[in-house]
């Protein structure tokens, strides 16, 4: 199974579980996500914690369904988008606190599924990379969560540059809540449950109510439009096609200045 739900009395983890793949997804696991979360959020669980089996959280996009959306026309591309935003909002919106565990690397979409969750626990050799416009794409659909957790100005630079951050500066920026050593990834993991788990259940639904109202960077469904229209024309547009070509091809794309 490329996605593993387990009950452990109030906390309900839901894995990524395709190590061998470094857990890189697909319409198929999104589609099982989104089923998982919406499921999750609506028993009698108390908290909800996202991790990952293997080395890695998730490269990202699978190749072999980034292969297939370059071949897709835009109008096929944007419904394909609006169910990564459809799953990006109904882990903002779940029922109840959502912990990511990330360990390895967290690229691309991944980073969504983290910025979307309440809180993000990273191991301190995690690295992050928001790696879409080498590709003559954008992560669109995933930008309001990121936008959101890093502020619109560090966001500009690691949007357009595809840096590649670690955990400690993925901490000051506020991608993460806590860095600690791996081997304490779990314990850390587990403290904030306990916290969590003190809180009354209500109210903490609540609490992300009032933290959405009060945040002026809310979600809301003409930006989830916007984002998914705006991915669908670049990955059908010709860099998109250049940028997916060159990957596919591993050779440079047409844009990158020839060093040697």
């Amino acid at each position: 199974m490329s996605v593993q739900t387990t009950r452990r009395g109030p906390v309900t983890h839901i894995t990524l579980n395709n190590p061998d793949k470094r857990n890189a997804f697909d319409n198929t696991i999104i589609e099982t996500l989104i089923d998982a979360f919406q499921q999750a959020g609506g028993d009698d669980g108390r908290v909800i914690v996202l991790d990952a089996a293997g080395k890695h959280f998730s490269a990202g996009a699978d190749l072999n369904w980034m292969r297939a959306m370059g071949a897709l026309d835009e109008q096929e591309n944007r419904a394909d988008a609006l169910r990564l935003a459809t799953l990006m909002d109904t882990i903002d919106r779940a029922g109840k606190p959502v912990i990511a565990r990330v360990q390895g690397a967290a690229y691309g979409g991944a980073l969504g599924l983290i910025c979307a969750a309440d809180i993000a626990v990273a191991a301190d050799d995690a690295r992050f990379c928001l790696s879409e416009v080498k590709l003559g794409i954008l992560p669109a659909v995933i930008a309001p969560y990121v936008v959101r957790a890093l502020g619109a100005r560090q966001a500009r630079r690691y949007v357009m540059t595809a840096e590649v951050i670690d955990a400690p500066r993925a901490g000051r920026l506020g991608l993460v809540h806590e860095v600690v050593p791996a081997a304490e990834l779990d314990a850390t993991v587990d403290k904030l449950v306990t916290a969590l788990l003190d809180g009354a259940p209500e109210a903490q639904r609540r609490a992300r109510e009032l933290v959405h109202r009060a945040d002026d960077s809310d979600v809301s469904h003409g930006l989830i439009e916007y984002t998914a229209n705006l991915i669908a024309e670049l990955r059908t547009g010709a860099e998109g096609q250049e940028g997916l070509g060159a990957f596919l091809e591993k050779r440079p794309p047409n844009w990158k200045p020839n060093r040697n």
